[in-house]
């Protein structure tokens, strides 16, 4: 398929995403079953009929705001390629943010107890799971559709040290304690304007917005958190990039000293991490 073909459909996708040429050449390689530098060394093989078909409808759906993880069916996150679709959540970079700070409370802690609540399509659990062989996580989430998506991941990855369960929040590991409780809940506002744009129009509202001031979820984690901690154990909650101060004073007035917010890449306040008190 020619660089003009890719030219054209970058034009068309450029009102829907902030990298059309990307977008492009990623649903081509995907079309073609090809890594996306090996476009170059097809530009001269006319392609079939049915692959400019399937091509044309794909970059349609992606001009309609549909994201370019559920067209591929999966994205990378961290160092793991995971099963994303409808029904979940896409894996955003930002989270990995949470996975670091994981692993450096982890550290030095011999099979260490995890917990990972929304778990999603797995993001964070089956990362910390693949780091730390040696730990053992659940992931909880209360979507029978994300649950499944989570599932599958597990066994492909072979993570036998992970485990789902479905519920919501800390319902289904009552009684247990963790070394640490890491999530990445819905935070959105139910008025938040994002929510109009086309990108987050077909994720789950549920996995975005959980009430509607955005901090329902980030509370009722904060409040039951210390009841599922050992001693010295963490919580570490991602957050939009301008509830920081709200989530620090969440877990001081659930009872957490020592809390920090990290900022991400981009220099937000991303992510807060706090101890429960003795």
């Amino acid at each position: 398929m020619s660089d003009a073909t890719l030219a054209r459909a970058a034009a068309r996708l450029a009102a829907a995403s902030d990298s059309p040429r990307l977008d492009a050449e990623l649903l081509l390689a995907h079309v073609l079953g090809i890594e996306r530098g090996r476009l170059a060394a097809r530009d001269d093989l006319p392609p079939a009929a049915a692959e400019v078909a399937r091509f044309e409808a794909l970059v349609t759906r992606r001009a309609a705001g549909e994201p370019v993880a559920y067209l591929l069916g999966r994205r990378e996150f961290w160092t793991l390629t995971l099963e994303v679709g409808p029904g979940v959540l896409v894996p955003r970079p930002e989270t990995e943010l949470v996975v670091e700070i994981a692993l450096a409370a982890l550290a030095g802690r011999p099979a260490p107890a995890v917990l990972d609540l929304g778990a999603g399509c797995g993001t964070i659990g089956l990362a910390i799971a693949r780091e730390r062989p040696d730990a053992r996580v659940d992931l909880v989430e209360a979507s029978a559709a994300a649950l499944a998506i989570a599932e599958r991941n597990r066994a492909r990855l072979g993570l036998d040290n992970a485990r789902l369960l479905g519920g919501d929040w800390f319902a289904a590991v009552a009684g247990r304690r963790y070394d640490l409780v890491a999530s990445n809940p819905p935070y959105l506002a139910a008025d938040d304007p994002h929510l109009a744009g086309p990108a987050l129009g077909h994720e789950p509202r549920a996995a975005l917005v959980a009430g509607p001031g955005g901090l329902e979820a980030l509370a009722v984690i904060a409040a039951a958190a210390p009841a599922h901690l050992i001693a010295g154990g963490l919580l570490v909650l991602e957050h939009g990039t301008t509830q920081g101060a709200a989530v620090r004073a969440l877990l001081a007035e659930a009872g957490f000293d020592a809390v920090t917010t990290c900022r991400d890449l981009a220099g937000h306040e991303r992510a807060t991490a706090g101890t429960p008190r003795d």
